[in-house]
């Protein structure tokens, strides 16, 4: 019957719709963000100290796979990561003084590929830094980067892209029982607001499939109703680096430090990702129709994954 109703719900919406939009098939992909994407580059260029390794994996900031591997799992994708852990949206690192933000790493890319494949996917997922390590209090400047950061690339010619906005920035480990909380909250509302006006204005302009994700509600549902998700802690940190201890049960975590999500909360991100790319690029249709593709399709179980090397730019 489940095979069944998945069948219909794709006839159905193929009716409606191009096929292509529900059939999102990539056999690269290419990735540019932070530390919440970057799966070895600061690792790289630090000679292997940062993040230490214990009790960081392997240079992921988190105690395992990061989402962006699970979703390169799930795709059967081969990704190339720009990413670099304290990146900003401009060019400023964070986390180390003289390493690179968000806009040299698109330069890289373009030093490193004559043109961009058109067929290829591009994941851009970056912001944090700014308001976290930066100092930046207007939400206009991060989303102006990303904006420039996509069309650079779009004018390359890379149509197909990948964008996540950001958790809230006051409910963090590191931020929640501050007094920064609330003005964090609110930059991260008014980021996400401008960055959907944003994509929604490139996506038409410049003729690009954009699928937007929203990593915000993810974890807003995940802290409301944790058990929904299988977290039994969604406001500790499962890393005690002053007391350099480790919890007994990261997968029940939803943060693995102050900052980042353990790997059990990045697959669910890469899971969100993987749905998101099986539905209507935006501008969406209406909210019925886009409610029931992405319950049709949402039916189909992601496969098991086996892991698949990631080819790392520092």
């Amino acid at each position: 019957m489940q095979k069944l109703f998945l069948t219909i719900g794709i006839v159905f919406l193929s009716s409606l719709f191009p096929l292509r939009a529900f059939a999102a098939s990539f056999t690269d992909i290419y990735v540019f963000g932070d530390s919440l994407s970057d799966t070895g580059n600061l690792f790289a260029a630090t000679g292997s100290l940062l993040p230490p390794s214990p009790p960081y994996n392997q240079g992921r900031a988190s105690n395992d796979r990061l989402w962006i591997e699970y979703l390169s799992e799930d795709l059967g994708a081969t990704t190339t990561n720009y990413a670099f852990a304290g990146a900003t949206t401009g060019s400023v690192n964070t986390f180390v003084s003289g390493l690179i933000g968000l806009e040299q790493q698109i330069t890289h890319f373009q030093a490193t590929n004559s043109f961009a494949d058109s067929d290829a996917l591009y994941v851009v997922w970056a912001g944090s830094n700014d308001y976290l390590g930066a100092g930046i209090t207007n939400p206009s400047v991060p989303v102006s980067n990303l904006a420039s950061s996509i069309t650079t690339l779009a004018d390359y010619g890379a149509e197909n892209f990948l964008v996540l906005n950001l958790p809230d920035l006051g409910q963090l480990p590191a931020t929640s029982s501050s007094i920064f909380s609330s003005s964090l909250t609110g930059l991260t509302n008014a980021h996400n607001s401008g960055l959907d006006s944003v994509l929604d204005s490139l996506s038409l302009s410049n003729g690009i499939d954009i699928y937007d994700v929203d990593v915000s509600s993810l974890f807003a549902d995940a802290i409301a109703t944790p058990s929904l998700f299988g977290f039994t802690n969604v406001t500790d940190t499962c890393l005690n680096l002053t007391a350099a201890s480790i919890c007994s049960n990261p997968n029940e975590y939803l943060f693995w430090d102050d900052l980042h999500p353990t790997t059990a909360a990045h697959e669910l991100i890469g899971d969100l990702a993987s749905q998101r790319l099986n539905s209507q690029p935006i501008p969406e249709p209406n909210s019925g129709i886009g409610i029931l593709a992405f319950g049709a399709l949402g039916f189909g179980a992601i496969a098991k994954r086996k892991y698949k090397k990631t080819t790392l730019i520092p």
